[in-house]
């Protein structure tokens, strides 16, 4: 016999609902919340979703269980009175600034103030204005407008599984704050966005780039080119009242032309290339056993992650760049030959769902002739903002275009925007980069779904792959576990940070299970459109080797589509006594220069070591220079520190070669 319940004089069916307010919402009732959040565990705190029982008891509806013979009400004036008076709270303790507000248009708080009728707040208004950090290279977070919801906390510790955020001091103290009041660069955030993507204020936002778009499409002297990634064309259009999911990339072009950007591209061309790539290198791995399981290497977050916390594991990183990078090296070190442009004056900027790609474009290895192969990474809500500025009327332009040579792609690379889709990108091509064989099947449902953590065993050249994918960096700190511990055992492993993949990323606009499913839809009925399913197919793909890269995984193709990785580790100066700089003496650093170190970076590595050590205050102490040969070539950069040879080093070790100076100083 069916279990049933009465909302508001009404008899419902109790269906596996795990409390009362996902009851309510089963039957259309709407119950205010800040707090509550599916994927989270239950906070309670917000207490907007109060609801009054028979007995007359208040409950939090979130909170509460949902049981047989409960008589439920949601707006009675106990209710109403309640809901106004913790509204009113909020405000009195929260920058009420909306005008110029990140989030004013989609502020929850804003909306439910409008909703509830709050015209005046009895309380005044807040009288302390702490400091907003905007040290991040993706977010900015302004505490003044938080109100203490918890969902940021949650997030980084629930579903992230790092925990840079968290409540600080009691009362009308209480704060969220990274530990010890440190901003959040100098915490280890990876800058994944979760936490401003379920933020229903102002208090944590994306750090927006839309001037430095607007300057350089504006400067006559710059040629500006833009990327859309796969993601962002399933999402935008939502914001402009189309369905999500709905595939827009046609009237995106458009609105992107009439703003003035000379060429517009596709990042799913750089997605194929990286399907050639990563599939070589992975079936290299495969057939000589070697740094198994090879994880991928799109999403930056993880690749941070691991910089952080697993820094054994980075060898088995796949040294493939991601595919933003992939397009920003092509760009800066071939396409602008072709533009007769110099690298400097050529800007690439990149159209992304996700906020870590602003952190990827500005690491040190990812640069041309000392400018950064991507100038500028704007997000999907950016990207809103400046159609909006722009007064375009996106619902109603007429579809254009991409432009060649990076217009053209395959269903491969756009897969790339969900979750499994670089593995089932991969395994499309894995057979004919295996055996020079055409192989049907180009669906693999067994790496589909929208679990954060599955397994599948696929059959390749007679050969069983055993493959997980993970989203969220929680799931993948338990995969590690399992791993480690020979719980389990994989030769691919792909990692996404976010929900669902690239389509549930910080930048998109605010999103929620059935959304990202609408979004993931979207993206694979765009890879059914396409004539070429497999990314080995896509011809312009195969011109690009001809004429600039020579093979997949070749030395051309090497230097420009790869990178290498290093441990990151804070280094805090603090503790090391710096005396009378005057006088002090130096300790000597010396940066080889030569023809082997030189092709393989040392110039950027010697920019780098000078940099940090400015950051650090250190470089009074420190003699940095170059030199000419230690006559020791034989694994990559040499650096002498002190009386102490480095061999292997590169411009990605700058921060565990920087350790090892302050190790020196610290003697």
């Amino acid at each position: 016999m069916a279990q049933t319940m009465i909302i508001d004089g009404k008899s419902v069916e109790i269906n596996g609902e795990k409390n009362i307010l996902e009851v309510c919402r089963k039957v259309g009732i709407e119950l205010p919340t800040f707090c509550y959040h599916s994927e989270l565990s239950v906070y309670g705190a917000c207490r907007m979703c109060l609801v009054e029982l028979e007995n007359g008891q208040i409950v939090a509806g979130c909170s509460t269980p949902a049981q047989a013979g409960q008589v439920v009400k949601t707006t009675t004036p106990r209710v109403q009175k309640i809901r106004k008076m913790a509204l009113e709270l909020m405000l009195a303790n929260h920058d009420r600034d909306c005008t110029t507000c990140e989030k004013s248009g989609t502020c929850k708080l804003q909306d439910l103030a409008q909703r509830f009728g709050v015209r005046d707040v009895r309380f005044g208004q807040r009288d302390i204005k702490v400091d907003i950090d905007d040290s991040s290279l993706a977010l900015i977070r302004d505490p003044n407008k938080c109100i203490l919801c918890g969902d940021c906390v949650r997030m980084c510790q629930e579903v992230q599984g790092i925990g840079v955020l968290d409540f600080a001091h009691r009362g009308s103290n209480m704060t969220v704050t990274p530990a010890f009041g440190k901003t959040m660069a100098e915490v280890d955030c990876v800058n994944c966005g979760q936490c401003a993507a379920v933020c229903p204020t102002g208090a944590l936002v994306v750090k927006s780039q839309t001037d430095q778009v607007w300057k350089a499409l504006h400067d006559p002297t710059k040629t500006v080119i833009i990327q859309v990634a796969p993601a962002v064309r399933v999402a935008v259009g939502e914001v402009f009242g189309l369905e999500p999911g709905q595939n827009t990339l046609g009237k995106l072009t458009a609105a992107l032309r009439q703003m003035g950007f000379d060429k517009v591209f596709d990042t799913s061309f750089a997605a194929d290339l990286t399907v050639m790539e990563e599939g070589t290198e992975f079936l290299e791995r495969l057939q000589k056993g070697e740094k198994l399981p090879q994880f991928t290497s799109c999403c930056p977050a993880w690749v941070k992650y691991t910089e952080q916390y697993h820094p054994e594991l980075l060898e088995n990183l796949s040294t493939c760049r991601s595919p933003q990078q992939m397009f920003g090296s092509l760009a800066k070190k071939y396409y602008a030959k072709e533009l007769g442009v110099r690298p400097k004056d050529l800007v690439v900027v990149s159209l992304m769902p996700c906020t870590a790609k602003k952190f990827e474009a500005a690491r040190p290895e990812f640069t041309t002739e000392e400018v950064p192969d991507v100038d500028v990474v704007i997000t999907t809500q950016e990207i809103v903002q400046m159609i909006r500025e722009a007064g375009l009327d996106y619902a109603h332009l007429e579809d254009d275009s991409l432009d060649m040579p990076f217009g053209f792609t395959s269903g491969g690379g756009i897969i790339f925007g969900v979750t499994g889709g670089v593995s089932e990108a991969v395994l499309r091509a894995a057979h004919y980069l295996l055996l020079d064989e055409e192989l049907d099947q180009v669906n693999f449902m067994e790496v589909r779904g929208n679990k954060g953590l599955k397994a599948a065993e696929i059959d390749v050249g007679g050969q069983k792959v055993k493959l997980a994918i993970v989203y969220g960096l929680a799931n993948a700190k338990e995969l590690l576990r399992q791993i480690h511990n020979g719980e389990a055992e994989y030769h691919l492993v792909e990692v996404m940070a976010c929900p669902g993949g690239c389509v549930g990323g910080a930048g998109q606009p605010a999103t929620d299970p059935e959304v990202r499913g609408a979004r993931t839809r979207g993206i694979y009925t765009a890879d059914k459109a396409q004539q070429l399913r497999k990314s080995y197919q896509n011809p312009l793909v195969e011109a690009v080797y001809e004429k600039w890269l020579d093979t997949p995984n070749g030395e051309k193709a090497h230097a420009a589509l790869h990178t290498t990785y290093g441990e990151r580790r804070r280094i805090h100066g603090d503790s090391i006594s710096l005396g009378d700089n005057h006088t002090a003496k130096q300790l000597e650093v010396a940066v080889c220069v030569g023809t082997s170190c030189y092709i393989k970076g040392s110039y950027d590595l010697l920019q780098n070591l000078g940099q940090r050590l400015r950051e650090a205050k250190l470089n009074d102490r420190v003699d940095l220079k170059a030199t000419f040969c230690f006559e020791n070539c034989g694994g990559g950069i040499n650096v002498k520190v002190g009386d102490t040879l480095y061999s292997g080093m590169s411009p990605a070790k700058t921060e565990s070669l920087f350790a090892k100076i302050v190790e020196e100083l610290e003697k």
